[in-house]
């Protein structure tokens, strides 16, 4: 048995000062607070110092890092992906497709099944890199209109054909999908993907306030990359941003990399949807880590330049860690440290639906960050790997 101990401990969504955290076998076996339990004598301790012990980071919404993305054909990528995301405290992800010939995205989303199936069955060892818990599909059931750089050749009207080819092809291991909500046949999809158990998220959409409820109440749930790659709000015409920001059941997803939102409309969603209704995410591309210079994207190739990344001009994902979302969202909305961690552990997987990750409870996989006052990470644990 392994004590750490530390200064402060976050849940995320409790707060416990000189906290006393046991962990056995890879899992958290008791969390106090040493001014109530002494330290177990046959444990070793490990002691942080002034450091916070929190929960460990959960991306959504990912493609790629250290120069691979997330579709490439060599597992090998994946690899050197989560090594990448594990010096930035996530501890799990969702790696994120992007619009393909439907082939090249059924190819990826078996391969992505079988590294989550790996990752399930521990057959991936001892490694210490983040985990795949699920896949997030965005595109091709995106607007023309909207689609920012996926390729507009191979965006396709949404059928529940097409998504059984999908759900087949991931053998159920897709957890989000991104639609636009006003495509003819979308009602259909949004409702099959949401039995399924999918959080069907709204995104890459030119939709009207009309459209965007009738997707809501065919089971959307969520709002992807909010304000990015939507209709505008307009003040006579709210479009898709005026539900999901006034809608309380549903929830949304940002970039706080100060690229694809100004501050001031980062404290707008957080105003309008609080500190329970949102997720950060990174949109991070193979890019991320590496210097300026042009990687790929699915099939499209992008330039990064000055921590933008960008194709034909236009913004093409990020190149955002999720250590520098937390750290940006308390310097853009004037959020604690703690806020800023709960929209980076126990949100996303709730919106998900996986409770059992993003928290720190007894029972619960030992995957935790250690940081800084300020939101630096220290140092990243896995299954008490680490320690």
């Amino acid at each position: 048995m392994i004590a750490v101990t530390a200064k402060s401990l976050f849940t995320p969504t409790e707060r416990i000062e000189s906290p006393l955290l046991l962990v056995e076998d890879g899992r958290v076996a008791e969390i106090s607070s040493r001014a109530s339990r002494s330290l177990p004598s046959a444990a070793r301790q490990v002691d942080f110092g002034d450091a916070m012990l929190v929960p460990g980071f959960v991306d959504l919404h990912i493609h790629g890092g250290a120069g691979h993305d997330v579709m490439e054909a060599d597992l090998g990528g994946l690899c050197e992906i989560e090594r990448q995301l594990i010096a930035h405290g996530v501890t799990a992800y969702f790696p994120t497709t992007v619009t393909a010939p439907v082939n090249q995205t059924l190819s990826a989303l078996d391969r992505l099944a079988n590294a989550i199936e790996a990752a399930e069955s521990g057959a991936t060892g001892g490694s210490r890199r983040a985990v795949p818990i699920g896949i997030h599909l965005e595109g091709p059931f995106l607007s023309h209109a909207r689609r920012g750089v996926h390729p507009p050749e191979h965006l396709l009207p949404p059928t529940p054909a097409m998504f059984e080819r999908f759900w087949e092809a991931s053998r159920g291991h897709i957890r989000v999908m991104t639609i636009a909500p006003e495509l003819d046949g979308a009602e259909a999809v949004i409702k099959e993907a949401a039995k399924c158990g999918v959080c069907v998220s709204l995104g890459h959409s030119d939709a009207d306030l009309a459209a965007t409820r009738s997707g809501v109440n065919a089971g959307a749930r969520h709002a992807t990359h909010i304000f990015n790659a939507m209709r505008p709000l307009g003040h006579r015409d709210p479009g898709i941003l005026g539900e999901v920001l006034t809608n309380p059941d549903v929830t949304a997803d940002l970039i706080a990399d100060g690229v694809h939102l100004n501050p001031t409309v980062v404290q707008l969603v957080l105003r309008a949807k609080g500190t329970e209704n949102t997720v950060l995410i990174t949109d991070a591309t193979a890019a991320t880590g590496m210097p300026d210079g042009r990687y790929r994207l699915g099939m499209q190739e992008v330039e990064v330049k000055e921590g933008r990344c960008t194709s034909d001009g236009r913004l093409a994902g990020s190149v955002l860690t999720m250590d520098c979302a937390v750290r940006n969202v308390m310097k853009f909305a004037n959020l604690e440290l703690q806020q800023a961690v709960r929209l980076a552990t126990v949100n996303p997987t709730r919106v998900a639906g996986l409770s059992q990750r993003g928290t720190l409870q007894v029972g619960s996989r030992a995957d935790f960050v250690v940081l800084s006052a300020n939101g630096e990470t220290r140092q990243t644990i896995i299954g008490g790997e680490g320690l």
